[in-house]
């Protein structure tokens, strides 16, 4: 199954799943800008790319446009060069290392990864691309082409029957390539025969039994096959691997929602398990219109319907259609966890931190495998002033659980001896945790290294350009190089997007 959407560069890997029932085709969004508007296919500019949606974006989309029009070569001499050119930037690489795998241009891959200059940063990243996509053997350079192309062909133009029935022709290449079986596997299932996509799953799986790729279609395979219930053993395999990232244990989420929305015959509990698939794709506003179509008099679904609408609307920030669904959801299941911990968003998000902690701490109670919770309960008590028994939560939180960055974030900054190290701990595991990226940056500040902290602060901007603190310490960085206009206009813009900002009031002198 691949991937529905990528939300600007924070989920930066796409994935296909294919659907055969009616429901409209994946189309798969740009990963650098999803609001950006198509770009003319035109040749490269010769500067530099830099990390704004103005460059890195554009240069992109004109070569994944050249993919998806099977204009594979030129894609790949578009991709390599946008590697080679662009402005050094971990973040960047580690993003491009992380799609050019998931199209199969895993040389791409490789050379984005080497560039990436701090290994503790993307270590964990890297792990989990190779582990979940790469093929047990190199490819030569031709077979990546034409594989490119057949793949192309298969998601793109509507040539999947074509485009695989010329691959199988090629024995040798299938002989020897478990990613070509993987790939001639995806062209069977978009064409709706099972029989040999599965047939050619388990080849690819044989030559390669470490890839978690494979299994994910085997999974998706099984969930379109006559006994779609067999699917869920190869889910139950996935959600035991060890990843590292939270962009791969979501891809684990996702995939199982969707596995449960081919599995279902009930209409209202394939749209329940639909809507929540492309709440974990990032695809909200078709979440929410999906989830409405699986409000039924059954008040059995409705409580969870009901719940994990809540938290879509919270995400989408309308409050007031959030607190109607979790009201609802919890009066039909005073158990959810979803609707407990939206009632806890939404109170502490009032500030009212006595009623938030009630509802964590209850949520807490019924959900005993994650750490969203103890962590909620802890950032409340520091809400409360109670900041020693926030501390051990987020301590006891990370001897049990090695991917919650939020506890890493939260010691990094309680903790100076290991607040570097704990910062990009964070950041290994959710690159696109911007608050670790600008306390990074205030780090590099104090240490007075304004270039590298440029380079923190710049990814922070990328991922949310109105962010306060960015402007913030970009005024700071202007102020300490002399630059006192160029501060003020920063202080100032930080100001108008938190006007209670204390620090940018007192550079102001307010």
């Amino acid at each position: 199954m691949r991937k529905l959407i990528c939300t600007a560069v924070i989920t930066l890997c796409i994935s296909y799943p294919v659907f055969s029932d009616g429901f409209d085709s994946i189309k798969p969004a740009n990963p650098f800008d999803e609001n950006s508007a198509p770009v003319n296919t035109i040749a490269l500019p010769v500067k530099k790319a830099t990390l704004t949606h103005n460059s890195i974006h554009n240069q992109y989309v004109i070569a994944f446009d050249r993919f998806m029009q099977s204009n594979v070569k030129s894609a790949y001499r578009n991709f390599r060069a946008l590697i080679e050119t662009m402005e050094p930037n971990d973040y960047g690489y580690m993003q491009m290392a992380e799609r050019m795998a998931d199209i199969g241009f895993f040389d791409l891959s490789e050379m984005a990864a080497s560039k990436i200059d701090d290994k503790d940063l993307s270590d964990f990243l890297i792990g989990d691309i190779k582990s979940y996509y790469y093929p047990s053997k190199k490819l030569k350079l031709d077979d990546e082409m034409y594989l490119g192309e057949v793949f192309s062909n298969i998601i793109y133009n509507d040539q999947s029957r074509e485009a695989t029935a010329e691959l199988v022709k090629n024995t040798s290449l299938l002989s020897e390539s478990d990613y070509a079986n993987y790939i001639a596997a995806l062209g069977y299932l978009k064409s709706n025969n099972i029989v040999n996509a599965q047939t050619y799953i388990d080849a690819a799986i044989a030559k390669n039994p470490q890839n978690i790729n494979y299994k994910k279609l085997k999974a998706e395979i099984l969930s379109q096959s006559k006994k779609p219930k067999n699917a869920l053993k190869m889910i139950e395999y996935l959600k035991s691997q060890k990843f590292y990232t939270t962009d791969f244990i979501r891809k684990a989420n996702s995939l199982e929602q969707y596995v449960l929305y081919k599995s279902e015959k009930d209409y209202a509990q394939k749209m329940y398990h639909l809507g929540y698939y492309y709440y974990y794709e990032g695809e909200l506003a078709k979440s929410i219109r999906t989830l409405q179509g699986a409000v039924t008099s059954k008040k059995k679904l409705n409580k969870a319907v009901y719940a994990i609408m809540a938290r879509v609307y919270f995400d989408m920030q309308d409050y007031e259609k959030a607190q109607d669904a979790a009201v609802k959801a919890n009066k039909l299941d005073g158990n959810n966890p979803v609707a407990l911990i939206v009632l806890g968003d939404l109170n502490y998000r009032n500030k009212d931190y006595k009623e938030a902690l009630k509802y964590y701490k209850d949520a807490e109670s019924h959900d005993k495998n994650s750490w969203i919770c103890p962590v909620k309960i802890a950032q409340t008590y520091e809400q409360l002033g109670k900041e020693r028994k926030a501390l051990e939560i987020y301590e006891k939180v990370l001897k049990t659980y090695s991917d919650a960055y939020v506890a890493y974030y939260k010691i990094a900054l309680k903790d100076k001896s290991k607040e570097f190290a704990y910062l990009k701990k964070a950041i290994a595991i959710n690159m696109n945790y911007k608050d670790a990226w600008i306390d990074l940056g205030r780090i590099a500040i104090e240490r007075q290294n304004y270039v590298q902290a440029n380079k923190y602060l710049g990814v922070a901007n990328y991922i949310d350009e109105n962010d306060f603190r960015y402007y913030y310490y970009q005024g700071l960085i202007a102020k300490n190089q002399g630059m006192k206009q160029s501060a003020l206009q920063y202080f100032k813009k930080s100001l108008s997007l938190n006007p209670e900002y204390q620090p940018a009031k007192e550079e102001l002198s307010l």
